[in-house]
């Protein structure tokens, strides 16, 4: 049995397994939760509530993040490789220096996201909100769903191809 804290050390979540390597939270509730450095490679964590979570470093390759709730939530230098991140809300989230290679993003809303050192190389945009983005620094090849002429920002490290 694994309990999940938040950063005040209150036990907010109690998960029945061993480890979180492709575990089903899918809807939990982990609002203020301390993940940092935590393995949550493959798990689902479908329609689940991360808002303000620490998510530093966190490992969430191939995990399912479908309409998360992610809204201040702190991914630093986070393995987001290959997540479904579709329909999620990442307002405000800081994102930088997270790894978001084939990454789907489609219909999620990034109003307001840090991007700054992000690697979105092959990641999906389709259809999502990047109102406001500041692309500078951020390193996109491959991408699709995203429309050049729309960024206003200093491109240096994009190269695009839809």
């Amino acid at each position: 049995m694994i309990e999940i804290i938040n950063i005040n050390g209150n036990i907010i979540y109690t998960y029945n397994g061993d480890n979180l390597l492709g575990a089903d939270l899918s809807g939990a509730d982990l609002r203020g939760a301390d993940l940092q450095r935590v393995d949550l490679c493959g798990a689902d964590l479908n329609g689940a509530d991360l808002r303000g979570a620490n998510l530093l470093r966190v490992n969430l390759q191939g995990a399912n993040l479908t309409g998360a709730n992610l809204a201040g939530v702190d991914f630093y230098r986070a393995n987001l490789h290959r997540a479904n991140l579709s329909g999620a809300d990442l307002q405000r989230t800081w994102l930088d220096d997270a790894d978001l290679s084939g990454a789907n993003l489609a219909g999620a809303d990034l109003r307001g996201a840090d991007l700054t050192g992000a690697r979105l190389f092959c990641a999906n945009l389709t259809g999502a909100n990047i109102k406001g983005i500041d692309f500078s620094g951020v390193y996109i090849r491959g991408t699709i769903g995203i429309n050049i002429s729309e960024i206003s920002t200093c491109l240096t490290h994009l190269v695009c191809s839809e």
